[in-house]
C-alpha cells in the first residue's frame, strides 16, 4: 500500500447536493483535517435546503464537523430530487464557488453515484475544478451503488465515533429514515477500514489524478 499526502493544506472545498451529504460522506475526513490544521479554510456549498430547517441543521452540523476552521457555507434553494432540471442554476452556483477560492482539496459526490442530484453535482465539480484533487465521497443508500474505492482516509476510532454522534445530534430531520443509524455509518467505516488496514476509514473515488514522482 502506498501512502501519499497532498502537501500543505490551507483551503478545501466541500460540496453536497443536499444538507447532510457532506457530513455523511466526508464528516470523518473533515474532523481529521480540521483538528490537525487549525484555521483551515473550508468553503462549503449545498445546492438544496436553503430557507428551511435543514439549512440551520447544516450550519450547526458543519460548524461541529469543522472545529477551528474558517468555515464559509452557502446553502442554495434548488429542489430536492429535481436538480438535473435546474442544471443552469447548479452550474452557476459551482462557478461562483470556483471564482472565490483556489482549494488544495475538493470533497464532492462520486460521478458514479446513483442519485441523480449527487451525480449531476459530481460532474459539474470535475469540470469546474479541473486542476485540483477532487475526491468523490460515497453515501450508502437503497440503490446499492457502492463501488470499489481507490482512496482511503483512515479514521481514529474516536473520530469515527464522533462522526456518528454528530450525525445523530445535528440532523434530527433525518432520524426517521431506516438507513440513518449508527450501524450503517459505523459499519461502512469498519469495512473501509478493513480494506485500508485501519480500524475505520472513509473511502473516495478519483476521476483523474496527476502525480509528480520526481518533484
Amino acid at each position: 500500500m502506498i501512502r501519499l499526502g497532498t502537501g500543505r493544506l490551507e483551503r478545501i472545498v466541500a460540496v453536497g447536493a443536499h444538507c447532510d451529504d457532506i457530513a455523511i460522506g466526508a464528516g470523518g475526513t473533515l474532523l481529521t483535517l480540521c483538528r490537525a490544521r487549525p484555521g483551515l479554510r473550508v468553503d462549503a456549498l449545498v445546492l438544496s435546503g436553503g430557507g428551511t430547517e435543514r439549512e440551520q441543521e447544516e450550519a450547526e452540523a458543519l460548524a461541529a464537523f469543522c472545529p477551528g476552521a474558517d468555515l464559509r457555507l452557502t446553502v442554495d434553494k434548488l429542489p430536492d430530487g429535481r436538480q438535473p432540471a435546474h442544471w443552469a442554476e447548479a452550474k452557476a452556483a459551482v462557478e461562483e464557488l470556483r471564482a472565490r477560492t483556489e482549494p488544495d482539496l475538493v470533497l464532492a459526490p462520486r460521478t458514479e453515484d446513483a442519485h441523480q442530484d449527487h451525480r449531476g453535482l459530481a460532474k459539474l465539480m470535475t469540470t469546474a475544478f479541473r486542476d485540483h484533487l477532487v475526491l468523490g465521497y460515497e453515501i450508502v443508500k437503497w440503490d446499492g451503488d457502492l463501488g470499489r474505492p481507490v482512496v482511503y482516509q483512515p479514521l481514529a476510532p474516536e473520530t469515527a465515533e464522533d462522526k456518528v454522534r454528530l450525525l445523530q445530534e445535528h440532523y434530527p430531520s433525518q432520524r426517521h429514515r431506516p438507513w440513518y443509524d449508527r450501524e450503517a455509518f459505523l459499519g461502512l467505516a469498519r469495512i473501509r477500514g478493513i480494506e485500508s488496514n485501519a480500524r475505520y476509514a472513509e473511502a473516495f473515488a478519483v476521476t483523474k489524478l496527476t502525480v509528480d514522482l520526481g518533484g
